[in-house]
C-alpha cells in the first residue's frame, strides 16, 4: 500500500481483512512484515473514510459540505478545466501527486500532457530525483544495492533501512547482508539502530554530507584506495577531481562536518579496502541545496572504488520489457512543455517533467510567471509536506478552485472546493514499482471490493480524460490499460497476477559491452553538460545557506541545528488516525540531547516549543544521548485527525514545516530547499 514493495498475506473473510501478515515468499521481504502492512485493517474500515464526493458550500476550510454524485464531480471538473482550456488558458491549470505508488501518476501525466498543461507538481526535488538524475548525468543509470551477491561491506549513507525503507529497497535485504558477514559503516547524525550495529559509526553535523563525501573522496584518490583499471578505462576527469580534491584540507572538512579527520581516513580506508562495497543511500541527503552535488560524490565514489554495476557493489537493474513510462504518459504529444515550466532553468526537474512544489506555491502567491487558478492533488498532503506551510495555506486558499482526492479528509482537503472518495491499494487491481529504476515491477493486485464511490486515482483520472473529449487516449477500464502495460512482456495482468513480479535481464558489468550511457560512454566524473549549462562539473562544497551566519544576534537567539526524521509507525502524513499505529506513536516526539535539555529544564515527556525564524511548534522532548548536542530531531508529518476542534484537525500544532522555508537559494539544478540544517531554539512550554 505503499512504496516500499513488500510482499503481504491477505487473509479475507466475507468480503473483508480479517489478519495481515507478511509473505515468506517474496523476495524482497521474505516474510517481514512492519506495524504499518499490519494496521491496514483499520484504514480500510475506519469510520472517518471518504465514501462519497463532497462538494464544499460553506467557506474554505469551514468544514461544511454537500455529498454529491460522481457524475456531478465530474461534471464540475470537465467544467472547471474546461473553461480554462476553451480560452487558451492551459497554463492556470496544475497537477499535483504526493508519494506515487502504481500507475497513477503516469495517469496523471498522460492527462496533463493531452490537455496541453505543464504543470506537474511532485515532490521529486527533494525525493528520490536529486539521486536518480545525479546518477544518469554521471554513469547512465541508477545504481541499486545489490544484497543478493553480497557485499562484503555496506556504506549506509542517510538512510534508516531498520525503520523506514526506500522504495525498492526493504530493511530485511541490508539484514540479511548483514547476517552473512558484511562489514557496516553508518553515516547518521542520530545514532540508530543500524548506527549502533556499525563496524563505524559516522556522526555528521547535518547538512554537510557533500563536504563528507568530498572528504572520503579525498583519502581514497590521494591513497591510492581507488580501483586504477576501471578508472583508467572507465572514467573521464579523473585528474579533474584529483586537482580539485586539493583545493580542500581535511582538518577544513573535519571542521566543517564535526567529524574528526581521523574518522575520515578510517572510513575511506575501509571503504576503500573492501570488496566488494555498496552504497545505501537515503532520501536525507536530498534535503538541502547540495542534494544533486552530494549524490554526485557518492555516484563518484561507488565508480572510483570499482563497486559499480559490479557484484555485490551498486549494480544496473535493467527494466523489464513493458511499455515505458514515456510511452505511457504520451511525451511526444507535448514537445513544447519544457518552454511552458513555471522553472524551466531548474534543468533536471525539467528533463524530468515535474515542478518542484515551492515553485507552484509562489507561482500561485505571484501570479508569476503565470497565474495559477486551478489545482488536481491526488496521494498527497501539501500542509503538511510542503516547505513553509504558512505560505502554503495562503497558496491553496487563493485557489479558484481546488480538487482533491483522497482516502480521509486531511488538513488538505479540508480546503478543497471538491473531495473525491479513493480506493486504497488492497482495493483494485495496479503495478507496482512501475517507473522506478530498480528493475522489476510488483502485481498489487485486488484483495477486496472498495466501498460502492470510492474509485482508484486512475480510474479517475481516465474517466476525466474521455470526459474531456479524449477519448481514444483512454481505456474503458482499467484492466484495459494494465494489459497494454504488460503487452510487450507477451502477458495481460491475469497472467502477470500469477507470476507475482517482473524483472528484466540482469546481468553484471553491462557497460563493457558497449560502455556507458553517457556521451562519452564512460562514468562522467567531470560533467560538461552540468558544466555547459552553467553548474559546478565536480562536487563542489558551498556552506549553506542561514539567516543567522553574518548576524551575531540571530546566532545567540538560535543556537541550535534543527534536523528531523520519519517515524516508523507512519508514511509522511498518513495513518495517525491507526489507533493501532497511534498507540505506537502517540505524540509528535523531538530529540534533545540531556545535557541540552537540563540547561533549559526540560524533562522527558515536557511539551517543548521549537522556534525557527520561519515559525514555531510544538512537540513533546524524549532525551537521547546518540544525537549531538547542538542537534536537535524533530518529528514529520505531524496533524491530529481526532482533534475537530482545531482548525483543519490541527495542522499547524506540530507540523514541521511551519518551520521550514522556501525561499532561494536552491539547488540549481533540480530545485531543492533546505529542510535540515536550520538554526532554532527549544523552549519549556
Amino acid at each position: 500500500m505503499d512504496h516500499g514493495g513488500c510482499g503481504l498475506l491477505v487473509h479475507v473473510e466475507d468480503g473483508k481483512i480479517v489478519r495481515i501478515e507478511g509473505d515468506p515468499e517474496s523476495p524482497l521481504n521474505r516474510g517481514s512484515v512492519c506495524a504499518k502492512g499490519v494496521a491496514q485493517m483499520e484504514r480500510l474500515n475506519h469510520p472517518d473514510r471518504l465514501r462519497h464526493p463532497l462538494k464544499r458550500v460553506g467557506g474554505r476550510g469551514e468544514g461544511k459540505w454537500e455529498r454529491i454524485s460522481w457524475d456531478e464531480a465530474l461534471s464540475t471538473l470537465v467544467e472547471k478545466i474546461g473553461e480554462k482550456i476553451e480560452r487558451g488558458d492551459e497554463r492556470s491549470i496544475a497537477f499535483a501527486q504526493g508519494t506515487p505508488k502504481g500507475l497513477e501518476l503516469y495517469m496523471m501525466i498522460r492527462l496533463a500532457n493531452l490537455l496541453k498543461v505543464p504543470t506537474v507538481v511532485t515532490p521529486g526535488s527533494i525525493c528520490h530525483m536529486p539521486r536518480e538524475t545525479a546518477s544518469v548525468i554521471t554513469c547512465g543509470f541508477f545504481p541499486v544495492p545489490d544484497y543478493d551477491h553480497p557485499p562484503a561491506l555496506v556504506l549506509v549513507w542517510g538512510s534508516n533501512l531498520f525503520q523506514t525503507n526506500e522504495e525498492g529497497i526493504i530493511g530485511s535485504q541490508l539484514r540479511r547482508a548483514l547476517d552473512r558477514g558484511a562489514k557496516l559503516i553508518t553515516i547518521d547524525p542520530r545514532k540508530t539502530l543500524l548506527a549502533s550495529k556499525a563496524d563505524l559509526w559516522l556522526q555528521p553535523r547535518p547538512g554537510t554530507d557533500l563536504a563528507l563525501a568530498i572528504g572520503m573522496l579525498k583519502v581514497i584518490v590521494e591513497e591510492g584506495l581507488y580501483d586504477r583499471e576501471f578508472v583508467d578505462q572507465w572514467t573521464v576527469g579523473f585528474e579533474e577531481l584529483r586537482k580539485h580534491l586539493k583545493e580542500y584540507s581535511l582538518d577544513q572538512l573535519a571542521e566543517i562536518t564535526w567529524v574528526p579527520g581521523e574518522k575520515i581516513i578510517k572510513a575511506s580506508r575501509l571503504f576503500g579496502q573492501t570488496r566488494p562495497a555498496c552504497i545505501q543511500w537515503g532520501n536525507a541527503i536530498e534535503h538541502n541545496v547540495h542534494s544533486v552535488q552530494s549524490a554526485r560524490a557518492l555516484m563518484i565514489l561507488k565508480a572510483i572504488s570499482g563497486n559499480l554495476d559490479s557484484p555485490g557493489g551498486n549494480v544496473n537493474r535493467s527494466a523489464p520489457a513493458i511499455m515505458r513510462p514515456g510511452d505511457f504518459v504520451l511525451g511526444k504529444s507535448f514537445p513544447e512543455k519544457r518552454n511552458q515550466l513555471l522553472a524551466p532553468e531548474f534543468r533536471l526537474a525539467a528533463t524530468m517533467g515535474f515542478t518542484p512544489s515551492q515553485v507552484i506555491v509562489k507561482a500561485i502567491l505571484s501570479g508569476k510567471p503565470h497565474s495559477i487558478r486551478i489545482m488536481y492533488i491526488q496521494g498527497g498532503n501539501p500542509l503538511l509536506s510542503y516547505a513553509n506551510a504558512g505560505e502554503t495555506l495562503q497558496a491553496l486558499k487563493k485557489l479558484e478552485f481546488l480538487a482533491v482526492a483522497e482516502i480521509f479528509l486531511t488538513p488538505t482537503a479540508q480546503l478543497a472546493d471538491l473531495v473525491l472518495p479513493t480506493a486504497t491499494n488492497f482495493e483494485f487491481d495496479d503495478i507496482g514499482h512501475y517507473g522506478l529504476p530498480h528493475g522489476f515491477i510488483l502485481a498489487r493486485s485486488k484483495v477486496v471490493d472498495p466501498p460502492k464511490e470510492c474509485w482508484p486515482d486512475s480510474l479517475i483520472l481516465n474517466e476525466l480524460g474521455k470526459r474531456l473529449g479524449l477519448e481514444k487516449f483512454f481505456w474503458p477500464d482499467l484492466h484495459s490499460c494494465l494489459d497494454e502495460v504488460l503487452k510487450p512482456a507477451g502477458m495481460n495482468y491475469e497472467d502477470f497476477k500469477k507470476v507475482g513480479i517482473l524483472k528484466g535481464k540482469w546481468t553484471y558489468k553491462s557497460y563493457e559491452q558497449g560502455g556507458f550511457n553517457t556521451p562519452t560512454k564512460k562514468v562522467e566524473i567531470y560533467c560538461s553538460r552540468l558544466k555547459d549549462w552553467g553548474y559546478d562539473p565536480l562536487p563542489t562544497y558551498r556552506d549553506l545557506p542561514s539567516p543567522s551566519a553574518d548576524d551575531p544576534e540571530m546566532t545567540r537567539r538560535y543556537p541550535l541545528i534543527l534536523t528531523s526524521a520519519k517515524d516508523p509507525h507512519y508514511f509522511h502524513s498518513a495513518y495517525r488516525n491507526l489507533p493501532a499505529l497511534r498507540g505506537l506513536s502517540p505524540d509528535p516526539v523531538v530529540l534533545l540531547h540531556p545535557q541540552t535539555a537540563e540547561n533549559m529544564d526540560i524533562r522527558e515527556g515536557d511539551w517543548v516549543t521549537i522556534e525557527t525564524r520561519q515559525g514555531t511548534i510544538r512537540q513533546k522532548a524524549a532525551l537521547n544521548s546518540g544525537i549531538n548536542r547542538r542537534v536537535v530531531v524533530a518529528a514529520y508529518g505531524w496533524w491530529f485527525p481526532e482533534r475537530k476542534d482545531l482548525e483543519l484537525s490541527g495542522w499547524k500544532e506540530s507540523n514541521l514545516n511551519i518551520l521550514t522555508g522556501n525561499s532561494p537559494p536552491y539547488e540549481p539544478t533540480i530545485g531543492s530547499t533546505n529542510l535540515r540544517a536550520i538554526p532554532c531554539r527549544v523552549g519549556k512550554e
